[in-house]
């Protein structure tokens, strides 16, 4: 083997104790699940329609997370904060795949990811804060101009339909102006959009979008 990766960290304890009290004072931040979906469940891998239907899929997912957040919680944590999914029926890679029509989103897709973010809104409390990347997102695509977006639907760095179907694999595909561009390839969205959901998740600068509170004001009662 001539190259290789290694992905281990920093070395670790065999007991809990030295963990348990970094988690105390840590932030965790939990943005997780777009993949099961554009991976695994829209385009069937292993059968996965036959087993589950969507909301029993988004049940599944949404109940592996809180279990996780508990094991969390067991482990002193009490501070978390819980992405929810963005509306990926609106990414370029599904507008080609679906044949879009100016740039009409697919609405079933879109309709399982919010499923999905009302599931895990449940989780919200003292401790942890659920931010619904959906609704910050839409808020955007809806209100590209207030943002300083011009495009909403094609996708800075990709080819084919809305830069959709062949993924941007080299520099020289990309626009020339990313910042203008809601979407960066098929599924992510560019540093700009990044930057406007991360004020949102701080201070609820733009739109609130987090509940029951924004990061900003859990921190302030963690020093009160």
């Amino acid at each position: 083997m001539v190259l290789g990766y290694n992905y281990l960290s920093a070395g670790v304890d065999i007991i809990f104790s030295t963990g348990s009290e970094v988690g105390q004072r840590c932030l965790f931040y939990i943005s997780i699940g777009s993949n099961d979906f554009i991976h695994y469940y829209i385009p069937n891998a292993s059968n996965v329609l036959t087993v589950y239907l969507p909301w029993s899929f988004n049940q599944f997912l949404a109940q592996t997370i809180k279990q996780e957040i508990k094991n969390l919680y067991n482990d002193q944590v009490r501070k978390v904060v819980v992405m929810g999914l963005a509306p990926i029926g609106c990414a370029p890679y599904y507008l080609w795949l679906y044949s879009s029509e100016n740039g009409e989103y697919v609405k079933n897709i879109n309709d399982m990811i919010l499923e999905f973010s009302e599931l895990n809104e449940e989780l919200a409390d003292a401790t942890i804060i659920f931010c619904n990347a959906f609704e910050g997102s839409v808020d955007i695509i809806q209100n590209y101009n207030r943002y300083g977006f011009n495009v909403t639907d094609e996708a800075c760095c990709g080819l084919g339909e809305y830069k959709g179907w062949i993924m941007c694999v080299s520099p020289e595909m990309a626009c020339s102006n990313a910042s203008s561009h809601i979407w960066w390839d098929q599924f992510h969205p560019t540093d700009a959009v990044n930057a406007i959901l991360a004020d949102n998740v701080w201070s609820s600068l733009h739109t609130p979008m987090c509940y029951p509170m924004n990061l900003q004001d859990m921190l302030a009662q963690g020093t009160r």
